[in-house]
């Protein structure tokens, strides 16, 4: 089961997309998705559900941010040795951890919001960039 969230930014729904690739409307079942409520309680509650009884969504949809709402949060870089090699570095010794904004959390073809007098933004940014004026 894959999750998703649905719909004009700032409306999303919360969805699944069934086994042939249909996104079904979840918002009957809960209100959103946010850190809080995604447990294995929800995925239980979710795995119980026949798909085929929520309503499909068109499939011209926009898909959003995974989650309504984080706060800040911590990831970790270069964690593959593959990531490394391929960035031309040495697989580091200790984790690289660095703080993101909430703000980086956007749909897979949403724009990247550059924040004016940004100086670097690293090489995973998607091509559609969209630089504060």
């Amino acid at each position: 089961m894959k999750l998703v969230r649905f719909g004009n930014d700032g409306q999303e729904k919360p969805g699944l997309v069934d086994g042939s690739g249909t996104i079904r409307d979840l918002s009957g079942v809960i209100d959103d998705f946010t850190p809080d409520v995604i447990t294995d309680d929800l995925i239980s509650r979710l795995a119980a559900i026949d798909t085929a009884s929520l309503p499909a969504v068109g499939a011209d949809v926009r898909i959003g941010s995974p989650v309504k709402t984080t706060g800040h949060f911590i990831a970790i870089g270069l964690n593959f040795v593959d990531h490394a090699i391929e960035s031309g570095l040495e697989p580091p010794v200790e984790p690289v951890v660095f703080s993101k904004a909430p703000s980086c959390i956007v749909g897979p073809d949403d724009d990247v919001v550059i924040p004016k007098g940004s100086e670097k933004t690293d090489w995973e940014v998607c091509v559609r960039l969209h630089a504060l004026q």
